[in-house]
């Protein structure tokens, strides 16, 4: 399937910002299940843009303003195909995989170690591990494990738009049940790490259908975000090891949940891939406008 996204962000500031440093994860990278064809940026002031890769192999753009400013603009554009990989079972059980990342002393290191530990937006706790546990029972594949934890959130949880905010605990939004798809995947990711298993944020898009007799609307689409568990068996897998587990929409698949979505980036969380952020000096209140599209495109 071959997609084109536009993502578009404005500031509006005041007063003024004095200087400001900015970074972006914008461009999409090719995955096993995606290739990009094109990709551009955009931005209002000019600036001299630069670009390099995060510890996570993630692309990332990084820009200056030294001038004062009353708006920032920033235009995201990409065009990629996507596609679904071979489909592959895993039967290693969800505990094995937990005693492989357990810490000893002397033990040779493991990349994917840094997945296992609590972050910011997503904390290893008792509560996480409660709500998980029932799904991961003595000798379950974590494969299978995993894919029924996805399902039960699906079922559980309430999609609310403006329930919560990214300031919003992790532990809350588990506590009331709702909230959006970037809390459904900390607590996704809160719950496996709580059981000791590797797992990471992934930030991208889902291309959604309008209404049946409606035209699709240039910027009605939103960014989306999901989860994925490293399964150490799938290694060699053109997975690399990675099963994708969409709680918003109860879709699972490996290196990806299909062929409707993109991925952006990957992290230990959002903190990590956050698609535009900065540093201001100056400024007081601003305003936010964000419009994403995402359209089919004939291949």
């Amino acid at each position: 399937m071959r997609l084109a996204i536009t993502h578009e962000t404005r500031y509006r500031y005041n007063p003024s910002v004095q200087t400001a440093q900015h970074v972006a994860h914008l461009q999409p990278a090719n995955t096993p299940c995606q290739q990009v064809i094109s990709h551009g940026m955009h931005i209002e002031p000019e600036a001299a843009v630069h670009h390099n890769v995060d510890a996570f192999f993630n692309h990332r753009t990084y820009w200056a303003f030294t001038n004062p400013h009353g708006s920032l603009m920033v235009r995201a554009h990409s065009e990629l195909d996507t596609m679904s990989v071979e489909p592959c079972t895993s039967v290693q059980s969800w505990e094995s995989v937990r005693e492989r990342f357990r810490y000893r002393a002397g033990q040779a290191g493991d990349v994917h170690s840094q997945f296992v530990f609590g972050s910011h937006h997503a904390p290893v706790h008792e509560a996480f591990r409660a709500y998980a546990q029932s799904s991961f029972t003595p000798g379950r594949p974590l494969m299978q494990a995993a894919q029924e934890l996805t399902t039960r959130m699906y079922r559980d949880f309430r999609y609310e738009t403006a329930s919560t905010d990214i300031n919003t605990p992790a532990l809350e939004a588990l506590q009331n049940k709702r909230g959006v798809c970037q809390d459904f995947a900390h607590i996704l990711l809160a719950c496996l790490r709580s059981l000791g298993l590797p797992a990471r944020y992934v930030s991208g898009y889902l291309l959604t259908e309008p209404p049946a007799g409606q035209p699709r609307l240039q910027g009605s689409d939103a960014s989306h975000a999901w989860a994925s568990v490293y399964l150490p068996e799938l290694a060699g897998h053109v997975c690399q090891g990675w099963l994708d587990l969409d709680p918003t929409n109860d879709r699972t698949g490996l290196a990806s949940p299909g062929e409707d979505y993109v991925r952006l980036a990957v992290g230990r969380d959002f903190a990590d891939v956050s698609p535009l952020r900065g540093v201001l000096q100056g400024g007081g209140s601003h305003t936010l406008e964000v419009a994403v599209t995402v359209v089919p495109l004939d291949a």
